[in-house]
């Protein structure tokens, strides 16, 4: 399988080089503010001819991205950094970081500060933090993540499964890549990295792979047949994908994406609300919009391709939006980072131009309260 070229600037983009003057000088001062970088086999799934193209505007940056909005870590994870290259936000979960490198750069990247000089979130030497993972048995869940893991080496992928399979208090094992979108032959063309995923996927441990599928043009021949590879080796794919104004934002392309997905073994697992991250206005939607899309899409879904939840990555906690009346949103912390909000119910007043939790004034109903009491007694 021949290797992919990586193009790291936008003037080494043909289609790019073609444009007017105007609009490829508007998209260069992008990117001196937001990095750029994409491959071969990625922009050539963009139909050029069509502006409002969902690869090409996942991949080729817009004048709209200098628009002032938002922070740069939204979710504050800097405040849960414990050792470097890694995260400890729930209980049980850990996040290695352990790349800051993608296979293409997600014009609405939450991580964009990680491709920025200045930032010291990553560690290539992931030491510290998988010894910290070894001193915290109540860490029984990783997710390796970046940056992309698989971008590493084979080798250096190896070496970290094989110091986390040596922690008996690692149940699951998660690798969050898109690779399978941005550039399968990775898969394709590397016999040896499928041969270790399935090394590290046993029967009493599965290694989980958390693809990111945005639109349904990404599942090509070639991302099925990597697809299979890795299942037939054992592992357990599943997919997640933010809601991206222009690229998913409808229950047609929703429907399209989880049935696709479905059909060939991959579980629709999250649908996030896009952070509120610096210069992603333009590829965000109002939570509510977002959430109507989402039920519509899963109610024209077999219950296989219905999986996914529609949740945002809050600094709180993971916030699952459950429904909608006439006059309220109502949420759940499906993960909080303080274990006594964990489940808790909201309710807020509908606000159609809500992007983020904070916009919300939040309550906790009463009826909701008694709820989780009882919920606690019986488990209890």
């Amino acid at each position: 399988m021949n290797k992919t070229k990586y193009i790291s600037k936008l003037s080494k983009v043909s289609q790019v080089v073609d444009m007017s003057n105007k609009i490829r000088s508007s998209l260069l001062a992008v990117e001196k503010k937001y990095a750029f970088l994409s491959n071969e086999y990625y922009l050539s799934l963009i139909d050029w001819d069509d502006p409002d193209d969902p690869i090409r505007r996942i991949a080729i940056p817009s004048e709209a991205e200098l628009r002032p909005w938002g922070k740069l870590d939204a979710s504050s994870e800097h405040d849960y950094v414990a050792a470097p290259g890694l995260e400890h936000k729930y209980t049980d979960t850990a996040l290695l970081l352990v790349n800051n490198v993608c296979g293409t750069f997600c014009r609405f990247c939450f991580r964009k500060r990680l491709f920025m000089s200045e930032n010291e979130e990553v560690s290539r030497d992931v030491s510290a933090g998988l010894e910290y993972i070894s001193r915290h048995p109540e860490i029984n869940n990783v997710l390796l993540t970046g940056g992309d893991p698989l971008l590493l080496s084979t080798k250096r992928l190896g070496e970290i499964l094989r110091k986390l399979d040596t922690l008996e208090h690692i149940e699951v094992i998660r690798i969050g890549s898109k690779m399978l979108a941005f550039n399968p032959r990775r898969v394709l063309g590397d016999p040896a990295l499928v041969a270790l995923l399935g090394e590290h996927s046993r029967p009493d441990r599965r290694l989980y792979l958390m693809a990111h599928f945005n639109h349904p043009r990404e599942l090509t021949g070639e991302a099925r047949e990597a697809i299979r590879l890795i299942r037939e080796a054992g592992v357990v794919i599943m997919n997640q994908t933010p809601m991206i104004r222009g690229v998913n934002d409808s229950a047609k392309v929703l429907r399209e994406l989880f049935s696709a997905l479905a059909s060939i073994g991959v579980a629709p697992y999250y649908v996030f609300q896009c952070r509120p991250t610096q210069g992603n206005f333009a590829y965000t939607v109002p939570i509510e919009e977002g959430y109507k899309h989402f039920a519509k899409a899963m109610a024209g879904c077999s219950g296989l391709a219905r999986r996914a939840r529609f949740v945002m990555s809050h600094a709180t906690g993971k916030v699952e939006v459950s429904g909608l009346s006439d006059d309220y949103i109502f949420m759940r912390y499906h993960r909080a980072a303080k274990p006594k909000d964990e489940g808790k119910f909201l309710m807020a007043e509908r606000n159609p131009h809500a992007y983020w939790l904070d916009d919300y004034t939040v309550e906790t109903p009463e009826q909701f309260i008694e709820v989780e009491k009882a919920a606690a007694a019986i488990c209890s």
